[in-house]
């Protein structure tokens, strides 16, 4: 029987190693759109979109918050560098509640009151995707 091809998986953000595990396959959003990494894929380099970063191991899909960032790919090896990952079970659901309520509250007062825009309409789509996979981590 052929030995099963695994990928090492290490995702890294300033404060912490989040992820290093063997992997099967990881999925990620990259400049260019959504990307898939199977073991012996080519090596490459591209910056990482805010969203969502999934990968399978024995069956299993774990699913990580990723702000940004760059993924590399050799050898069997995809290195994340991230600005911000959180896996979806390390999401505080509440936390991340009341930051959705917050940039709705600073988006709404935008038309009247010189605030960030771009500051609060960020923290506002961090905030919906920290929500949205806590939820599919559940």
């Amino acid at each position: 029987m052929a030995e099963k091809l695994e990928l090492e998986l290490e995702v890294v953000t300033p404060d912490r190693l989040v992820v290093q595990e063997k992997v099967d396959i990881v999925m990620a959003t990259g400049a260019l759109g959504e990307f898939g990494i199977l073991p012996n894929h080519i090596p490459f380099l591209t910056t990482l979109q805010p969203g969502e970063l999934r990968y399978r191991k024995d069956n299993q899909l774990e699913y990580l918050a990723v702000t940004g960032g760059f993924a590399e790919v050799s050898d069997n090896k995809v290195t994340i560098l991230a600005e911000a990952a959180e896996r979806a079970r390390e999401i505080d659901i509440d936390r991340a509640t009341r930051a959705r309520e917050r940039a709705e509250k600073r988006l709404a007062i935008a038309r009247t009151e010189a605030i960030d825009f771009l500051r609060a309409e960020s923290a506002l789509k961090r905030s919906l995707l920290r929500l949205r996979i806590a939820e599919k981590g559940r």
